[in-house]
């Protein structure tokens, strides 16, 4: 299987106030060929600390209803170690969305850099906060 760019998103819900809200958004992600989902595994982090993880098929009928058609078969990238350590940086007594995906849409373009002989030197995600916070600057800036 040739696979693109392979991403890990982690969702946090405070409180374990996951009401499944996600699930549409994406779905349309997979549907659209965005990305495709390779794993989900859900999380809580109890308030003493202990944290589980659960597979989609450990979850509540409508929960796994929700977001099984949307998840390709696990290919074993994300292991239990992973889950526990990801699980560890959570906040007591909260859950997330553990997210494995590909970014399809990055494959065809891969593979033309490659076609042609280049390659990748470096890929770093810039965090939201950051980015929010230069474009708040420079509408500031521009305003004055």
């Amino acid at each position: 299987m040739d696979v693109g760019p392979v991403e890990v998103l982690v969702v946090s819900f405070p409180g374990n106030q996951f009401t499944g809200e996600i699930a549409p958004a994406l779905a349309e992600l997979v549907q659209s060929g965005t990305i495709r989902v390779i794993d989900l595994v859900f999380v809580t982090k109890s308030a003493d600390g202990e944290v589980l993880g659960m597979e989609l098929s450990e979850l509540d009928e409508a929960t796994s209803a929700a977001f099984k058609p949307h998840v390709e078969e696990p290919v074993g990238l994300l292991s239990d170690e992973d889950v526990e350590d990801l699980g560890a940086e959570l906040e007591a007594n909260s859950s997330a969305a553990i997210l494995l995906f590909e970014h399809v849409w990055a494959t065809r373009f891969r593979d033309a850099v490659l076609g042609s002989g280049g390659e990748l030197v470096a890929s770093v995600a810039i965090p939201e906060d950051v980015v929010n916070e230069v474009v708040a600057q420079r509408a500031s800036s521009a305003g004055s």
